[in-house]
């Protein structure tokens, strides 16, 4: 899967984030760090929000789509572990629960090493789906 699933002119295209894999269970996706640092020259802790909110997203709207519904985020924790300065970094979201009302997943976002930057929890309702415009 290539970034082409994000349409232009969104944060997810402006932030640079690609999506690898989606399913209902799970999604994986990067961003690079430069360009979503805060004046020291770490990573945003609200960039690693953003793409795990979008990960968990787009994993709970295929989910939802089984209903005939769409996803929409209602709450997101993000514990931030470490800073990352450099490469990109890697998030992988996990199904915790899909139900038919609403969907919650962990998202983990990684550095270029292998090591954990965040841990978010993003729960997200399944509402019913409005028709395309």
């Amino acid at each position: 899967m290539t970034d082409s699933i994000f349409p232009d002119g969104t944060l997810m295209t402006r932030m640079g984030m690609t999506l690898d894999r989606v399913d209902a269970d799970s999604a994986v996706g990067r961003m690079p760090v430069s360009g979503n640092t805060q004046p020291f020259g770490l990573l945003h802790g609200g960039a690693s929000a953003a793409l795990a909110e979008t990960l968990g997203s787009y994993a709970a709207n295929v989910h939802a789509a089984e209903f005939g519904r769409q996803a929409v985020g209602i709450e997101l924790n993000v514990t931030h572990h470490r800073s990352a300065v450099d490469g990109e970094v890697i998030g992988t979201a996990t199904a915790l629960h899909r139900g038919r009302t609403l969907a919650s997943y962990e998202v983990v976002v990684e550095d270029p090493r292998g090591r954990r930057v965040c841990t978010a929890r993003l729960t997200c309702m399944l509402i019913e789906a409005k028709p395309e415009s």
